[in-house]
Formats: structure tokens, sequence, C-alpha cells
């Protein structure tokens, strides 16, 4: 495997550098559809869109949670030279994701008006959010496996080619959203069907590198393994909170500012959280480029590898955050004049004012993510789990409860500032305590 490289600074950045630009790929499939369903159709369908993420951001979740619990698997295998039982574990978790998405398809697409209701969707959203769902869940699969595809592409050694067919999947979309939404006048459905198609066009793509003589991992015969499975999931879970983190966020923050503010300053977080879905998954990259080469040097026993890993992890981390906000503070006003037309003065105005308030929470949130990584990587799922589970959802609710509280719906702008510090002591606790892995 293409894991261990001359420098370990430089595989290092040969990993997580493709990988945080295929996040930051994954991130512009919905906001894309934001971008053109805002200029194309109407900021109602804005925000439909936005109370539609957390089932898009659910898909990506699932299959991160798979494919990182089965690229760490695998990972550890070819540390330990059982090359054989890890090509299996790769065969076995592209059979359950499959089975999986199709399951998802058929259950959403059967309660479909409850399941945009639990979503958020209101009156006004309601046919927008329908629409979206009903177009976007029979690609449930194609979403699911091109995820894993991807992950699993970067662990056999070739991060690179992950990011070119990610990329590819972005420019088509792109190409696709300006045909059905603003030539063909498709609407919202135009938007997803778009989205869904980019996203099995790549995994052809994929599949040509996995079926090919590229690379070291196959598809192969297996005997199904339960307890495999259980490891994965095991594994993968922190990080499949990580990635459903943003869509928890994004259903608590709609929540919340639908109880406590009004349908304007949901148009406002909607915007939030699409530069939050870009930054967080730019962290969660550089966690997921660093995670094969920290558990292959865990594999082979080499564990002062694994700790320079994690403080190149750490500089960044911080190098990331500073840039992030300082960038968003600087050009908040143009960020916001991508989704708001020019004639809501008012409500551009309402919305750069607290999305530089949400941005500081930036400063903070990239160490959580990959201090929880971390863990995932060595197979120290408890903390791991810890971490995720406080950073998406405990912290977030504790912090919003009391800000509201105190200040009214105003504190709602402050709760992901507060969520991330209060869980940064938490990581950085469980870190120190277990430093000497």
């Amino acid at each position: 495997m293409k894991l261990e490289g001359k420098s370990l600074k430089r595989d290092f950045l040969k990993f997580i550098l493709p990988a945080v630009v295929s996040q930051w790929v994954f991130a512009l499939y919905t906001m894309v559809d934001g971008m053109f369903v805002a200029r194309g159709v109407s900021e109602t369908a804005l925000a439909a869109v936005n109370i539609a993420a957390p089932f898009v951001t659910g898909m990506f979740a699932l299959s991160l949670m798979f494919a990182v619990g089965t690229s760490t698997v695998v990972a550890l295998l070819f540390g330990e030279k059982k090359v054989k039982e890890a090509k299996e574990a790769f065969s076995q978790n592209m059979a359950v994701t499959t089975v999986l998405s199709l399951a998802i398809t058929v259950i959403v697409l059967v309660n479909l008006q409850s399941f945009c209701k639990f979503l958020g969707a209101a009156e006004l959203t309601m046919p927008y959010v329908r629409e979206y769902i009903l177009t976007i869940a029979p690609f449930a699969a194609c979403f699911i496996l091109s995820y894993s595809f991807e992950i699993l592409i970067s662990t056999d050694g070739y991060p690179a080619l992950a990011t070119v067919i990610v990329s590819i999947g972005v420019v088509l979309n792109c190409i696709l959203d300006y045909f059905f939404v603003i030539v063909f006048h498709q609407g919202v459905f135009g938007a997803a069907f778009a989205t869904g198609l980019s996203q099995a066009a790549v995994i052809v793509f994929y599949l040509r590198h996995f079926l090919g003589k590229k690379g070291t991992i196959k598809f192969c015969r297996f005997t199904f393994r339960p307890k495999l499975v259980l490891r994965e999931i095991r594994n993968g879970f922190p990080s499949g909170i990580t990635e459903m983190s943003a869509g928890i966020i994004t259903f608590l923050f709609n929540q919340a500012v639908i109880r406590f503010l009004d349908e304007e300053a949901l148009v406002s977080y909607t915007i939030i959280a699409y530069i939050n879905a870009v930054v967080v998954m730019s962290m969660t990259g550089i966690s997921q480029g660093s995670q094969p080469l920290i558990s292959y040097y865990y594999g082979k026993g080499e564990k002062e590898k694994c700790r320079r890993l994690m403080q190149y992890e750490v500089l960044s981390v911080l190098v990331f955050s500073v840039l992030a906000v300082s960038v968003c503070f600087a050009w908040a006003g143009e960020i916001a004049g991508i989704f708001i037309s020019e004639e809501f003065i008012e409500l551009k105005a309402y919305s750069v004012r607290v999305f530089r308030i949400f941005i500081l929470s930036f400063f903070i949130a990239g160490y959580n993510i990959i201090i929880a990584g971390f863990f995932t990587a060595v197979e120290k799922s408890v903390p791991a789990i810890v971490i995720s589970l406080a950073r998406g959802f405990v912290m977030l609710l504790v912090s919003m409860a009391v800000l509201i509280y105190i200040f009214g719906g105003e504190g709602i702008w402050w709760a992901a500032v507060l969520s991330e510090a209060l869980c940064l002591i938490l990581s950085g606790a469980l870190y120190l305590s277990r430093r000497n892995l």
C-alpha cells in the first residue's frame, strides 16, 4: 500500500490536502443547490432546501461511519500484513451499505409526509421540502456508496484520485443545476435531481479503480461476519456523529430559530449553515486524511509516529481556523449577498451581524474533531464517541437552553461558541489522560 513514504510530514500533507478538498466538494453539493434555488426560485425555497439538508447529511454520516470504520480496520490489517482479511472487510462493507441504503429509500418514501414534518417543514416550506426529499431519496445508494468509495480509495493510497473524482461530481452538479433550475425552470425538483444524478455518475469512476489493476484493495468473495460489522460501526461511529453533527446542529438551530425568532432569521441561519458545513468538513478532512496513516503506524506498533501526526493535525487546525475566521469576517457581506437579493437590505445586514458572531466557533471546533478522530484511528472508540456525542448534541442543547433563557432569541447565535468551548475542555482532558497510548 502507498501509506509509507520517505517523509512523515510529506505523507501527512499528501493525504490531508486531497481529503480537505474532497470535503469542500461534498459541502458544495447542497450549497450549490441552495445558490441556484435562491436565485431561480425564491428565498422560501432556499430555506426549504436547508430544512431538507439534514437528510443528505444523514446519508453522508451513515456512509462515513462504515467507511471510516472499514478504513481503520483495513489500514490496521495491512499494517499487520493481513492482506486477504483487509480485502474481505472492504467487500463486506460495500454489500452491507448497499442493503442499508435501499432500506433507507423505502422507509423515507413510505413515510414522506411525516418525515418532512419531522425535519421542520411548515406550511410555506412543506411543498418544497417534500419535492426535494421525494426526488433525492431514490439516490440514497448513490450518496452512501460514493462517499464510502471516496474514503476507501484514499486508504488504498490514492487520495489525489479521490479528489479528482469528487471534483468531477461537483462540476457536473453545477452544470446540471444551471440547466434544470435556470434554463428549464424545474425548481427544487431540478436541484435535487441534479445532485442525485451527479452522485450516480461518480460511482462509475470509483468502480474503474476498484475493478481495475491499480491499488491493493479489491472486491473478493467473503463470508458474512457480524462481528466485523460491529467492529466497523464501533470504530466509525464517532466519525459518523461528527459528520451528522452538521445535520443535527442545523436541525436544532432551525427549530430554535422558528420558535424564538422568525422565518426571515431562518434565511440568515441557512447562510451560516452552508459556511459552517464547509469549515467543519475542512476540519474533518484533516482528521480523515491522517486517519489511514495513524491506523497504519499504530498497527505496526510505531506509536511515536502516531503522536507526531497528531501534532501536525493540531498545527493544521490552528492555521486553518485563523484563516477561516479572518476570511469570513472580512467577506461576510459578500457571502450574504450570494444568497440574499440586494433589495432585502435589513435581512442582509442582520445576516452579516449574526454570521460574524457564529464564526467565532470556528476557532475551537477543529480541535474537538481531530481529537475524536485520533481516538478513532487507534481504535479507542469510547472516548471518541463521548467527544462526538458531546459536540454534536449534548453541549449544544445545554448551551442553547442556557443562552436562550438568559438572552432570549439572540442567545441562539452564541450557542455554537459556548458549545465548542465546553466540548474542548472535555476532549482536552480525555486526550491528556490517554496520550501515552
